[in-house]
């Protein structure tokens, strides 16, 4: 996984008519030969949509949470006014299972959720043969990977958040901040936000060269760069690195 550049939420491009995190994206994505970054969300009915926002408003235009929604009914929503619609993971893995690339793949917990979609992302995962690692901004789903599968790669996902806070509260916030949650999760890597590097604890990991770190969200080929001299990994998006 270390040779390749990821592309968040696939290789979208809406000037092209192609929505983040859609079959399209995923599919450019894997044509090009870069492995590709998704969000997770567990539906009502125990199916795994891909999506970031748990909203629903910002990518359809519609209301609601997806959480809220079975299978049947997220197919009825479309992306970005385009016909593209809010896969499944399922049928993002069928596409990278063709190619046998890998995926970052980010869980997104809501009410609680953690345990649960920790355990049916990962059974939908063992029933494809991509290479993946799984990431969370939520300590609990590393937690649950670490005590139940702690064969698959795990990544902590974090951003400076004292200066855009989590909602989660202020002390999880400096412990996420400061990554010292890893001491419980024991991640395999951590994935921080490029603008944040500055920050002690990411110049601690560039200065180590543990774990392996990667960074979120990459813009250009200045600041791909700059991450790979020090080592990072990238999750792109906006250009092609080349």
């Amino acid at each position: 996984m270390r040779k390749l550049r990821y592309a968040h939420r696939g290789l979208h491009d809406m000037a092209q008519g192609v929505p983040e995190n859609s079959l399209a994206a995923f599919r450019r994505a894997a044509l090009r030969g870069y492995g590709a970054e998704l969000d997770v969300h567990l539906l009502a009915d125990g199916s795994l949509a891909v999506l970031h926002d748990a909203d629903l408003r910002r990518m359809t235009g519609r209301e609601g949470t997806v959480e809220e929604l079975t299978a049947p009914e997220l197919a009825e929503y479309r992306l970005g006014g385009t016909a593209e619609t809010i896969p499944l993971l399922r049928d993002v893995l069928r596409v990278y299972d063709r190619v046998k690339l890998p995926l970052i793949v980010e869980l997104k917990p809501r009410d609680g959720n953690a345990d649960a979609l920790t355990a049916r992302t990962v059974e939908e995962l063992d029933r494809f043969a991509v290479p993946y690692a799984v990431e969370s901004f939520e300590p609990r789903c590393l937690l649950w990977l670490r005590r139940n599968r702690p064969e698959i790669i795990r990544g902590q996902l974090s951003q400076d958040f004292t200066r855009s806070p989590s909602g989660l509260g202020a002390a999880l916030d400096r412990r996420l901040t400061e990554l010292s949650c890893n001491a419980e999760t024991e991640p395999h890597f951590v994935a921080y936000r490029f603008e944040d590097r500055m920050q002690s604890a990411v110049r601690e990991i560039v200065r180590r060269g543990s774990p392996v770190l990667f960074y979120w969200t990459i813009r250009s080929r200045e600041d791909m760069e700059t991450a790979e001299a020090e080592g990072a990994q990238v999750i792109f998006e906006g250009f092609l690195p080349v």
